[in-house]
């Protein structure tokens, strides 16, 4: 045991630490790659700059995990957590570099990184906006969104995919439920991981696809500002500025349910800013480093329960075999050759089992009663009016577009304002009860 006698803290000897770490990175591995690729290929990104940008996703991934696990100065609240690129997140950068831009993109990351840590003194009045019902409008919206989205990586930009695209993303998405079903443990998570190499070796053993990896030596080193200097934009920036406070809610969930895990009395006054403040300082290196925001998970929260095993000193174990992945040269890019539609079929099935996390979400907020089922009725309204209908706001000023053009700002503010004239009439607790996410391992489709 560490000093203070408690089993997050406790020291695990090399031998066993080693093969317990690599089990966390297998855990959590398929979401850093099934996002890199969906952003590469979304924008149109050479292999290079694909491997590029995987590198630096996995150095940022590690040293979240080593931050959240270690904590230091404020950072981090010494839980074992793993750090992801959050699913819905990066939807919401690729919404905004579609629209204007990567430059803006990245330069929202950061508006985001800091509206977090300047809220944070607030933490208590602001996660408040943010009850089940709200956060599961959110997260429904984004993953209808990107679905739409993933679907277009496998019918190209045409819209008329040929057969062999169709074929390779339903193998994938095969090959992921298969594996889904067939596997237990630490291996069932890496689902989306497996379908995508099954879909990679049918592509290059069929000729349906090429497998190109990126061309170069040496070691893949992140690359600072790819898209160039970044913009900074409010009203394009206002999808990643809200999804950023709505990650209060989920953050405060996550660190009551490690704690109970690892045995330590949850603290969430204390720990939740440490944890979002150390979200926040990552997610600045990714605006700098051209990646969307980065939020801790409970990824491995399952992991932990399965082997018994709570020290925090495992996943920043972890952190250091992420590091070395990222920075060596051959793994980002081998990995910068997988086919698009391969990429597309595990697109499909992560952002629909963040669709499916929102339905979820909303069916812990109470929708039996039929005030907050108008709510959460009126604002999906809201927001798929964009999404089924793309030029429902042509005719308005430029800025109306840009706010209520995104389905995931204009339903999360209508579900925000309803909710809260509910709360002033009366209608609906003041203090929403404290929601803990599921504590079964899930794909990796964290939102």
């Amino acid at each position: 045991m560490g000093r203070s006698g408690s089993p997050v803290d406790e020291r695990i000897p090399l031998r066993r630490l080693a093969p317990l770490a690599v089990q966390h990175v297998l855990a959590m591995i398929a979401a850093p790659i099934s996002t890199v690729f969906l952003t590469a290929t979304a924008l149109h990104l050479t292999p290079a700059r694909t491997a590029s940008l995987l590198s630096t996703v996995l150095v940022l991934c590690g040293l979240g995990a080593l931050l959240q696990s270690l904590g230091r100065y404020g950072f981090g609240a010494r839980l074992p957590f793993v750090m992801l690129p959050g699913g819905a997140a990066a939807a919401l950068f690729l919404q905004i570099a579609q629209d204007h831009g990567p430059a803006v993109a990245s330069g929202s990351v950061l508006l985001a990184g800091c509206l977090l840590l300047a809220v944070l003194p607030l933490y208590a009045r602001v996660v408040r906006l943010f009850p089940p019902l709200v956060m599961g409008v959110t997260v429904l919206l984004i993953g209808i969104a990107m679905v739409r989205v993933a679907a277009q990586l496998v019918t190209g930009p045409q819209g008329h995919p040929g057969r062999s695209a169709v074929v390779l993303a339903a193998i994938t998405i095969g090959a992921t439920f298969a594996a889904f079903v067939l596997l237990r443990g630490v291996w069932r998570q890496t689902a989306v991981l497996l379908g995508m190499v099954t879909g990679t070796l049918v592509a290059a053993a069929t000729g349906l696809r090429e497998f190109t990896p990126a061309e170069g030596s040496g070691w893949a080193l992140p690359s600072p500002f790819p898209y160039g200097t970044p913009q900074f934009d409010l009203l394009a920036a206002l999808p990643l500025l809200i999804f950023s406070l709505t990650t209060l809610a989920e953050i405060t969930g996550q660190t009551v349910l490690n704690s109970e895990t690892v045995g330590r009395d949850p603290r969430p006054a204390q720990d939740v800013p440490r944890v979002a403040r150390a979200d926040a300082a990552v997610s600045l290196l990714g605006g700098v480093f051209g990646t969307s925001l980065m939020v801790t998970s409970s990824e491995n929260v399952g992991l932990t329960k399965l082997t018994g095993v709570r020290s925090r000193y495992v996943t920043a174990a972890a952190g250091v075999l992420l590091l070395a992945a990222g920075l060596l040269a051959p793994l980002p890019r081998l990995l910068a050759g997988i086919p698009a539609p391969v990429v597309g079929g595990s697109g499909l099935v992560v952002y629909a089992m963040i669709a499916v996390m929102g339905a979820d979400m909303l069916h812990r907020a109470e929708l039996r009663d039929n005030a907050q089922a108008m709510v959460a009725a009126l604002a999906l309204a809201v927001g798929l009016a964009p999404v089924v209908a793309p030029g429902l706001y042509g005719a308005f000023p430029g800025w109306v577009g840009t706010v209520l053009g995104s389905g995931v700002v204009a339903g999360t503010l209508t579900a925000v304002l309803l909710h809260a004239v509910l709360r002033l009439a009366g209608r609906v607790s003041r203090e929403p009860r404290l929601r803990t996410p599921d504590r079964e391992p899930r794909l990796s489709s964290h939102s």
